[in-house]
């Protein structure tokens, strides 16, 4: 994988600074642990450079006198040790102000006795699994649950089809995913059957055994969900070739298996494809297109940023509210109290806010259909299926 030069010296370790500022500045420490190396490192490096392109963009917002210090680890992928260790690096010796980053759940849960114990305010920017927000009070997400997507896809599936087929990866946010899309489905249709399902392994990037078992069970439509990057890629090319779209069975999902970066690699079979998500890189809104604009121009004109480029971008925007109001001297509560209740318009993927009672994000979740726009498939924004929602499943199971 081609990486961006200013990445190379941030695949390990990377320290620099918001802005050139005197040594008695005060100093905002802003650990991450992020996935930069490994065949999983697309979302993390997506996620460095939207934290460094926000930084770039939003000098000026910082307080006089006050600058931001970023020390970044990487923990290589799923590795709940690791970034156990890495964090606690980042606490005990870095004496970091705010923990961020953290790609994947398994890694979240892992880290979250830490952040209690030390009190150090940790805004997730991807660690979807429902569950990972209420594992500390010191918790923020600004990411999504893993529940959100696959509940609204389920009500939608339940309008149209009566046999369905659940395929989704084994770890927690593909047991959300079934779960929360067969709880939607069936409370939408009480006539619809879910004809089979299959827990595929994380680690397996050859899908055709999976859905040639999926096929055997004569759905109307497959339900999948896997992590969003290649695996995506992988999934559409085995539907592809095991000739489901001709068979007349649909690909359903959340917005995981037609990401944005992704489309260009898949050829023409994801063309009608229907999702649920709470981004897409072709929302006609003034915020991302303003944003998509910067990333190119930063990172050239054939970059796609992901939707965790996106969560980053915003995560950014939430840190540095909690700076300003504080004029660069952080107390971990009050941290904590100013980004439960942060709230904007101008996200590139529509109005956003953390609820102040789960510390979970609320945002729109977009019905989206893969079309060809000018030459190129986009995810294009049928309407708003859940607006302004927060996880079902944290609204339910959070004190």
């Amino acid at each position: 994988m081609h990486k961006h030069p200013a990445l190379i010296g941030l695949m390990f370790t990377a320290v620099w600074l918001a802005t050139s500022a005197p040594a008695s500045a005060q100093t905002v420490k802003l650990g991450v642990v992020t996935t930069l190396t490994g065949s999983n490192s697309l979302l993390g490096e997506h996620m460095d450079k939207a934290i460094r392109l926000y930084m770039e963009m939003h000098k000026s917002d910082l307080p006089p006198g006050v600058n931001v210090q970023v020390i970044t680890r990487d923990d290589g992928g799923p590795s709940p040790d690791k970034s156990k260790q890495l964090a606690q690096e980042l606490i005990v010796r870095e004496k970091i102000d705010i923990l961020t980053g953290i790609v994947w759940s398994p890694n979240g849960a892992a880290i979250a006795p830490l952040a209690t114990e030390a009190k150090i305010p940790t805004v997730l920017m991807q660690a979807g699994a429902s569950a990972n927000v209420t594992m500390s009070p010191y918790f923020v997400r600004f990411s999504f649950g893993t529940w959100s997507a696959p509940y609204y896809m389920g009500a939608y599936a339940a309008k149209h089809y009566k046999k369905v087929y659940i395929a989704v990866s084994d770890y927690a946010p593909g047991a959300d995913s079934e779960a929360a899309f067969e709880k939607a489905f069936k409370e939408g249709n009480s006539d619809g059957t879910i004809v089979g399902r299959v827990r595929m392994p994380l680690a397996t990037a050859d899908f055709v055994p999976f859905l040639q078992r999926a096929r055997d069970a004569n759905p109307e439509a497959i339900f999948v969900f896997v992590p969003a990057g290649k695996l995506g890629a992988s999934i559409m090319k085995a539907f592809g070739d095991l000739g489901l779209d001709k068979a007349g069975i649909k690909l359903i999902g959340t917005g995981d298996i037609t990401a944005d970066e992704e489309l260009p690699t898949m050829g023409n079979t994801p063309l009608g494809v229907i999702t649920v998500s709470h981004y897409s890189g072709n929302g006609d809104r003034p915020a991302n297109k303003a944003f998509y604009a910067a990333w190119k121009k930063a990172y050239g004109e054939n970059s796609i940023p992901s939707f965790t480029a996106v969560h980053a971008w915003d995560a950014m925007g939430g840190i540095y509210h909690a700076i300003r109001e504080q004029k660069g001297k952080l107390d971990p509560d009050r941290t904590i109290e100013l980004l439960r209740n942060y709230k904007t318009d101008d996200s590139p993927r529509g109005p956003i806010a953390i609820d102040p009672r789960t510390r979970d994000i609320r945002q729109n979740e977009y019905l989206r259909e893969v079309k060809s726009v000018d030459g190129k498939l986009v995810n294009v924004e049928l309407e708003v299926v859940g607006k302004m929602v927060v996880d079902p499943w944290v609204e339910a199971n959070t004190k």
